[in-house]
């Protein structure tokens, strides 16, 4: 057997136990290291865990979302089920076979169609449940024009009621609500009757503008007034009641009285109390004069209606509709003390359609900033808030509107620089000083951009100035009509020369534009009289003309 010597075993010894703390050592490094990837792992696994999760809640959301138009679209489905689709074969036996049918005649590349169309399906959904006899119908005019001709429509979108195969025109709004009080009262059910407190509250779910009658009974002349002005509103749903409990629902401050008549909004200004005689057509007015918000958001749905107000005299603000609803409040308060006497609009003034044609005739279409003004059209005449929009400038601007203090806005360019100009432009805030108030005799075009023939014209003008110009006693000038207005200077027909005499402004002289240069020159020198230069440059100079 082979044996180690003492100093070998020593070394063996030594050997033997470094290898072993190198195992130990190598042991606890892999520990340390499988410890940290086991926590690396961990977190890891926590992170993919929670990203899962962020995933689920976005398939959930997403899921919901798609469930919600899926809903829409199903609520969408059955309303556009409702409504009849009309076609050549079947378009006479429908109008014919029933009592009631409304008809919505449309084209499918019409914007405006597109917009009615679902609240037309939805106004069928309404009429349904409320068990109305109406049927609700509609027609391709494009796709069928032989139908469409036969039943009248000729634009689009057109709304007709056919009862028992007679045609009347649509008269109401365009809102879903709108289409179904319109289409109660031609049926035969102007006034909703409200005999409990349930039945009150879902009419002010329902309806946001009302009118409520209470009477004791549902008999006598103020009843029947009521009645008639029922039916030949167009706009506002009726409701009655002979229970007073139940009407305080409606309009809690109802006094104990025979008869009461009144409306309610869903604004600030929420009741307002009818305290004249039962008579139809005064039933009518108040109505007309109280039907709209203190401040009316002009839409192209109401627009029909705010344009065919009674209240002729209209305040107008233009403004962003961020900046409009921390400028509501204070101008509600305004308005409320202009109640009947002033109609308050407001229109965003980003809307192209609503709010540059009335920006345009103030010579404000590129303005960004709120603008009020206000415009009387009994007598065609308009006005602009110049100083600042604070409470006290706007009340005093209303009151002088009211009181016909204000003075008329006249839309002007900016005033013109026109040192060394041959032809001096005139605007609106010049022409009192520059032509009505000048010294000389002017000769003046009015154009605008539109006119094919005012390019002729002015060329002719043109000529004129530098044939006449050194002269002391004329100015030749031209004012753009578009952009520029005064009370004097009413014409409707442009190109237009005026001559304006020296010694008589008030009369100024038309001068045909058809007169070739020579003429007009002529016209010119004749009306300058006795002038020998005047003569003897335009004998020398005739020819250039």
């Amino acid at each position: 057997m082979f044996t180690l010597k003492p100093y070998s075993r020593f070394i063996f010894f030594t050997l033997s136990l470094l290898l072993l703390l190198s195992f130990f050592a190598n042991t606890i490094i892999a520990s340390d290291v499988d410890t940290e990837n086991d926590e690396d792992d961990e977190k890891e696994l926590e992170e993919l865990l929670a990203l899962d999760e962020q995933e689920d809640l976005k398939q959930e959301n997403s899921q919901g979302d798609v469930d919600a138009k899926l809903s829409e679209a199903k609520v969408l489905s059955k309303a556009q089920r409702i409504v009849i689709e009309l076609n050549p074969e079947n378009v006479k036996k429908t109008i014919e076979g029933n009592e009631f049918v409304l008809v919505l005649g449309y084209a499918p590349w019409c914007p405006r169609s597109a917009e009615l169309m679902p609240r037309f399906a939805e106004a069928a959904t309404l009429l349904n449940e409320l068990e109305s006899p109406l049927l609700l119908a509609k027609l391709d005019a494009e796709r069928y024009p032989k139908a469409a001709s036969k039943l009248q429509i000729k634009g689009f979108p057109t709304l007709l009621l056919f009862v028992n195969g007679t045609s009347q025109p649509y008269t109401g709004g365009f809102s879903a609500v709108d289409i179904v009080i319109w289409a109660r009262k031609k049926t035969g059910a102007p006034v909703i009757r409200v005999n409990s407190v349930n039945e009150a509250e879902d009419i002010l779910k329902k309806y946001p503008t009302f009118v409520l009658g209470l009477f004791n009974k549902f008999e006598g002349h103020d009843y029947e007034e009521f009645v008639k002005a029922a039916v030949s509103d167009n706009e506002i749903q009726f409701v009655e009641s002979s229970n007073s409990e139940v009407a305080k629902v409606l309009y809690p401050d109802i006094k104990a009285t025979k008869h009461f008549l009144g409306i309610v909004k869903s604004e600030p200004e929420k009741y307002t109390k009818y305290e004249e005689s039962f008579e139809k057509d005064k039933i009518l007015q108040f109505l007309a004069y109280n039907k709209f918000p203190l401040v009316t958001k002009l839409t192209e749905i109401n627009s029909a209606s705010v344009y065919s107000s009674p209240i002729k005299t209209q305040v107008f603000v233009f403004a962003k509709d961020d900046d409009l609803k921390s400028f509501l409040e204070p101008l509600q308060d305004i308005a409320r003390k202009f109640k009947t006497k002033l109609m308050f609009i407001a229109i965003d003034i980003t809307d192209d359609n609503l709010a540059k044609p009335f920006l345009t005739l103030l010579g404000l279409e590129e303005s960004k900033n709120t603008v009020m003004a206000a415009f009387d059209n009994k007598i065609s005449s308009k006005f602009l808030l110049e100083s600042d929009l604070t409470p006290s400038n706007i009340e005093e601007f209303c009151s002088g509107l009211l009181h016909g203090t204000l003075s008329p806005y006249y839309k002007s360019q900016p005033i013109p620089d026109n040192t060394n100009a041959s032809v001096h432009v005139i605007v609106g805030k010049t022409f009192d000083d520059l032509v009505l108030n000048s010294p000389e005799n002017v000769l003046l075009e009015i154009h605008t951009p539109w006119c094919i023939k005012c390019e002729t014209t002015s060329k002719q003008i043109e000529k004129l100035a530098s044939h006449f110009k050194g002269l002391d006693n004329l100015v030749i000038a031209k004012i753009d009509a578009s952009m520029n207005e005064h009370p004097k200077l009413h014409l409707d027909d442009y190109p237009t020369i005026l001559f304006y005499p020296a010694g008589d402004k008030a009369n100024p002289i038309k001068v045909s534009t058809k007169s070739s240069s020579k003429d007009l020159a002529a016209f010119i020198n004749k009306q300058l009289k006795g002038k020998d230069q005047v003569r003897k440059d335009f004998e020398n100079h005739k020819d250039e003309l």
